[in-house]
């Protein structure tokens, strides 16, 4: 238990100092969001994406400010635990009336760990679960969402007065065009139902900047129907504002909020508050993914955790190797019930992997810190991460033991006889279908007559999107490296992903050649490579025989993407990139668009 008296001077002022680092460092974080507005008017899309990029690393600046000064100032490491106590306690009584209260709370427990040396959320000196609620928490800016009461004669007028509330400094193509389109989508939707007396637009205060987009997310309440949507805003080729589409539901707002997608910008005061109105319109999508998707990834890691003890609590399963072909630098492994797998860079590789654990570190870095496109996944890191260990198949912690013994622990790490399995470093990600075992089960269903149609449906599909998301990382300047369907995923919702990082490289930095012919008879026959190979070169054309063994994969590659084998196709988007050029890569289908006279860039 903790003491109740609060007598202790220096415990108050090291509480104050941990929240005035905290205050410091969301009035950074919302300063740097709240200019994605004026980037978005001026069209500064490479400066967009490089306040994306940066303000990844704004919280880890602000934890070690918060430790250095709490060192120079008050000693705080040799400080005795029951100061350390009361410093909690002084804590919470700083946070009643506080906007973020959850995010301090998560700040203050990076500070702690990293001045105790406590490497674990079980102990009494950190926020194992919330102490301050938030809900109902008022903002004193702006409200978190407006409403309007629109009649169906005056939905379009309702809608322009929305979007001019948004207040964007600029020229609209045509905002009462965009007013009307917006308004006979959403009649259509509701098409034959009568408008009840509570209809009503709920649209959050703030747009969702990401790229070159910026998004109003909201709801359509009729009756008892909620139906989430989303208006895309974009410039057209004369830098005028309009609306692209109408994304209508639940999937739309999910693939919009996707975790292989780079976080937004935007303003919040509150962002409980937003993620509270955001999880009404995604009731799927879980609290740690949402705080993810809106840049607050430490409060993501945080929740995070909390959902996966909560789950070891109420499952009986085990960890066990991963189904799939086993990776060369990464042991793969996880719990069947749990919606995750758990990654651990292993101590060696093949020959023929010439890596290290810092490079792929990096590798790993990168992705989070890039523009995803919808097209690689979101990881998780973590550091110290202890498991039960009776909850672990016997094979797999020999797997470990052979292939990472450096990255784990065994013991009993709180003395209450209890042994633990630590793993000094692990990455986290949404589980997929591995793309192989998804096109094994087509080649498999092919065989039986009755279901071969829709196996070959299926199996297109998966081409398709393979080829898509290949080419959607070229547009965003990546390169996968390794290729191969094994290291791809199918999502949920049929999207191919990819997730295996540790040969990603930007396309610039890459030497896209054709292979050259052959100089004589004997080079044409001989097995060797008869030309030289630098450390960046790649050749397209050799794609072929890994990947397209299997007949029915060649035809469907070859009818859609048969563009990947040629030199000239990878070339062509490398010089684009090196002129400063972005492609649109947006979270919705080219059929989901508005048509706009030529004033739009087509995908």
């Amino acid at each position: 238990m903790f003491p109740q008296r609060l007598d202790s001077p220096l415990a108050y002022d090291i509480a104050k100092a941990m929240r005035d680092g905290f205050d410091r460092h969301y009035r950074l974080f919302r300063a740097e969001s709240s200019r994605a507005k004026h980037r978005f008017e001026t069209a500064d899309w490479h400066g967009q994406q490089r306040a994306q990029r940066e303000r990844i690393e704004f919280y880890d600046l602000r934890v070690g400010e918060a430790v250095a000064r709490l060192e120079k100032e008050f000693k705080a490491g040799e400080q005795p635990m029951d100061v350390w106590h009361q410093v909690k306690l002084h804590f919470i009584g700083l946070l009643v009336n506080h906007h973020q209260p959850e995010l301090a709370e998560t700040f203050f427990n990076s500070v702690t760990t990293k001045i105790l040396h406590r490497a674990y959320f079980q102990n009494d000196f950190i926020f194992v679960r919330p102490a301050i609620s938030t809900e109902y928490i008022e903002q004193r800016d702006k409200p978190t969402y407006r409403a309007y009461y629109p009649e169906s004669a005056t939905l379009a007028d309702t809608v322009e007065r929305m979007l001019q509330d948004y207040a964007l400094q600029g020229i609209h193509a045509d905002m009462r065009r965009d007013a009307e389109r917006v308004a006979a989508a959403i009649l259509g939707r509701f098409h034959q139902v009568k408008l009840r007396a509570n209809f009503q637009l709920q649209v959050l205060s703030g747009l969702f900047y990401r790229n070159k987009g910026a998004y109003v997310v909201g709801k359509i309440i009729n009756g008892f129907v909620e139906l989430a949507f989303s208006l895309p805003i974009l410039h057209d080729a004369k830098g005028r504002f309009y609306v692209d589409a109408v994304l209508f539901g639940e999937e739309d707002l999910q693939m919009l909020f996707s975790f292989a997608r780079a976080y937004f910008m935007v303003d919040m005061e509150v962002p409980s508050a937003y993620v509270q109105f955001l999880r009404s319109l995604m009731p799927k999508k879980p609290r740690a993914e949402i705080y993810n998707a809106l840049g607050l990834a430490k409060q993501g890691k945080t929740l995070f955790y909390r959902d996966f003890l909560a789950h070891l609590d109420y499952s009986t399963d085990r960890f066990r190797s991963a189904p799939g072909i086993k990776g060369m630098v990464m042991l793969v492994f996880d719990l069947p019930s749990f919606p995750y797998v758990f990654k651990v860079i292993k101590d060696f590789y093949p020959p023929q992997k010439e890596t290290t654990r810092e490079q792929i570190k990096g590798k790993y870095m990168l992705v989070k810190q890039h523009d995803r496109v919808g097209r690689m996944a979101d990881t998780l890191e973590y550091s110290d991460v202890g498991f039960p260990m009776d909850r672990f198949e016997p094979e797999l912690i020999e797997e470990i033991k052979q292939f990472a013994p450096s990255q784990l622990e065994i013991g009993d790490r709180d003395g209450n006889g209890e042994m633990e399995l630590v793993l000094k470093h692990v990455y986290i990600e949404r589980r997929m279908i591995p793309l192989n075992i998804y096109l094994q089960e087509a080649f498999d269903l092919l065989e039986q007559p009755e279901h071969a149609k829709r196996a070959s449906k299926q199996l297109e599909h998966a081409v398709v999107e393979y080829g898509n998301a290949i080419k959607d990382m070229v547009a965003a300047n990546i390169f996968p490296g390794d290729m191969l369907f094994k290291n791809f995923g199918v999502t949920r919702g049929g999207k191919v992903v990819f997730y295996d990082y540790d040969e990603i490289e930007y396309l610039t930095d890459c030497n896209f050649r054709k292979v050259p012919a052959p100089r004589n008879e004997e080079d044409e026959m001989s097995g060797e490579v008869w030309y030289t190979v630098g450390p960046k070169d790649v050749f397209p054309e050799t794609f072929e025989p890994f990947l397209l063994g299997n007949p029915a994969v060649r035809e469907a590659f070859m009818a859609h993407h048969a563009d990947l084998l040629d030199a000239a196709f990878w070339q062509s988007h490398k010089q684009r990139i090196q002129a400063g050029q972005m492609l649109d890569v947006f979270p919705y289908d080219e059929a989901q668009r508005f048509r706009h006279d030529g004033h739009a860039p087509y995908f």
